[in-house]
């Protein structure tokens, strides 16, 4: 089990968050952590079964400019 963890500014969120939420869909994932920071940071955590789909879901989430990820083990 993985735990894949997002950050990204307000703006980036703004521009990105629609097609983000997109591409979590083709993955087996749940979404374990939302955060709105008050300065509209985002903090967002999926949980994930494998490690190859992790990896796969960290290197889309990177994708979208402004967005940063890890990931650990659960």
């Amino acid at each position: 089990m993985w735990r894949v963890n997002i950050y990204c500014s307000g703006d980036d969120w703004k521009r990105y968050g629609a097609d983000f939420k997109e591409m979590t869909k083709k993955y087996q994932s749940e979404l374990i952590v939302s955060q709105k920071m008050p300065d509209e940071t985002r903090i967002m955590a999926y949980k994930i079964e494998g490690i190859n789909e992790a990896e796969s879901f960290q290197e889309d989430c990177i994708k979208f400019s402004g967005f940063t990820s890890d990931y650990e083990s659960f």
